[in-house]
């Protein structure tokens, strides 16, 4: 997997502003994936990031790479709990979080909509998002926004800045472990 990749897709998490992102990775054989999740995981680890495949099909992989610390703070916000709770979720840990989204994205054949809340997505807007299925929001983005409109204007922006920012630092020679914000 390229870093370039990391780099474009993750600037935000790699900076410490979000809980997590996900793309898709197309890898050659599973030893490659494999290989590819050891390296990441050893690059990351003392930067508090995990990455992990959460489904494939064929040979592509969602790849999820996250900060743990962060998902925890993230899940203790009541309106979080209660979706994961009504989406059937064990909210007792991350590890268990993660483990109940991978086997619904493996038996769903859409996405769940609660998977926004993985990704430092307001839980307002992911519920938002649930409650109105995908209508009438206030405006769009790095996701559908039914809260404070100007707030999360503001996020993406700053997610902007950040991957653009970063794309560039990289391309100037600066490693993704360097870029990386140990949180």
């Amino acid at each position: 997997m390229p870093d370039e990749m990391i780099i474009r897709h993750c600037a935000p998490t790699l900076a410490g502003m979000k809980t997590g992102n996900m793309f898709t990775y197309h890898f050659k054989d599973s030893s490659e994936l494999r290989k590819t999740m050891r390296r990441l995981n050893a690059l990351f680890r003392g930067k508090g990031i995990r990455v992990l495949p959460l489904r494939y099909q064929k040979n592509c992989a969602l790849i999820y790479l996250y900060r743990p610390s962060k998902l925890s703070k993230d899940l203790e916000n009541d309106v979080a709990r209660t979706i994961l709770t009504e989406c059937g979720y064990c909210v007792n840990s991350p590890k268990c979080l993660i483990r109940n989204l991978i086997s619904r994205l493996n038996s769903c054949a859409d996405f769940p909509h609660e998977i926004g809340l993985f990704l430092g997505y307001p839980p307002e807007d992911v519920l938002g998002f649930i409650q109105n299925q995908a209508r009438g929001y206030k405006y769009v983005g790095c996701w559908k926004v039914y809260g404070d409109e100007e707030k999360v204007k503001k996020t993406f922006e700053r997610y902007k800045k950040c991957t653009n920012t970063y794309c560039r630092c990289y391309m100037q020679g600066k490693s993704v472990e360097r870029l990386t914000v140990a949180v």
